[in-house]
């Protein structure tokens, strides 16, 4: 029977601090439609209520076993990062800030970055990051206790994900974008979320492509490192793109993939998620009802929290104050 208590598991973290004005200087340098930074609309398009903080303690509190938690930033880190260290320290966690310089080194020369995909590319690249690491967005929480076993079991990886067709093969989708092209302009080469996942899985030669969620991934540097060893095109293709271009991969998806290849890997079809896009309020309290009584629900990803009103973003923060014995109502507001 396969072991993982000897087993040294790492969480990387990307975020990036949108409300920094040397930031907002620097993208509209790069931009030809520059962003109005004093266009309320415009700002909550980018802006975040800090929910960086709630990813870095669900982590500390709900995944015992990380060793290292590192936070991929420009030049930047969020306010009482210095509380959130000494929370992590007597976790006996270590909580460490790894700049974009630092994993570009090589590549400086596609530096600055905007693009959330450029940036992920080079994760595997951090200084002393263990073999076996996973990987958050900034919106990503762990609300219940996990193990290593849910994300690593002796020398597979638990995959979280379902099996699909590429566009190009789902002939009702075809057919509906033909019918949506009658009434307006269709750009059917658009970028994506399923997009970016299924140009991974076209780069490996496959003939579908495992869907992924917003969950956090579980990574084997060694294999990403071994991968761009034989093949450094790919990995310079990925990398020079400033902002999103869509003939770009994913990395985590790469890192499933390779896996998958490997036949190194245990697939859960159960995202174990709680995904949340929209803030009805009604609709919300039901959701965090409904995580309660689930016991196979273990992550949740708010996009935009930011977009939520006050009495809504309220609810969710004292929800999570419960389980995470945090005061994020006082702070976070």
């Amino acid at each position: 029977m396969h072991t993982n208590e000897n087993v040294l598991v790492d969480a990387v973290i990307t975020w990036v601090d949108s409300a920094d004005v040397v930031w907002q200087n620097n993208i509209n340098k790069y931009l030809e439609n520059k962003i109005d930074w004093n266009n309320e609309k415009t700002v909550n398009a980018y802006h975040s209520i800090n929910e960086i903080e709630i990813t870095i303690i669900s982590i500390i509190k709900n995944a015992k076993f990380i060793k290292n938690i590192y936070l991929v930033t420009d030049n930047q880190q969020p306010k009482d990062f210095d509380k959130l260290q000494v929370l992590a320290k007597k976790s006996k966690v270590n909580l460490l800030v790894i700049d974009h310089k630092v994993i570009f080194k090589g590549y400086e020369h596609y530096l600055p970055t905007f693009n959330s995909i450029t940036i992920e590319t080079m994760i595997f690249r951090i200084p002393n990051l263990n073999e076996h690491f996973l990987f958050f967005n900034d919106d990503f929480f762990l609300m219940k206790e996990t193990k290593i076993e849910d994300f690593f079991i002796g020398n597979s990886t638990v995959i979280r994900g379902k099996w699909d067709s590429f566009y190009e093969d789902k002939t009702i989708r075809k057919l509906a974008l033909k019918l949506k092209s009658i009434f307006k302009k269709v750009d059917v080469n658009k970028g994506g979320y399923k997009l970016y996942q299924q140009n991974t899985a076209k780069l490996l030669g496959l003939k579908k492509y495992l869907r992924i969620d917003h969950t956090p991934v579980s990574m084997k540097k060694s294999s990403i490192e071994a991968y761009f060893k034989i093949n450094p095109k790919s990995l310079d293709h990925n990398i020079k793109h400033r902002f999103r271009n869509n003939t770009q991969f994913f990395i985590m998806s790469l890192s499933n993939h390779l896996e998958i290849k490997k036949n190194a890997f245990i697939l859960e079809n159960n995202f174990n998620l709680s995904y949340y896009q929209s803030y009805s309020y009604l609709k919300i309290v039901f959701k965090l009802f409904w995580f309660d009584i689930d016991k196979t629900k273990k992550f949740m990803c708010f996009q935009m929290l930011v977009w939520a009103n006050e009495k809504t973003r309220l609810y969710i923060l004292n929800w999570i104050d419960k389980k995470l014995d945090t005061n994020f109502t006082q702070t976070l507001k």
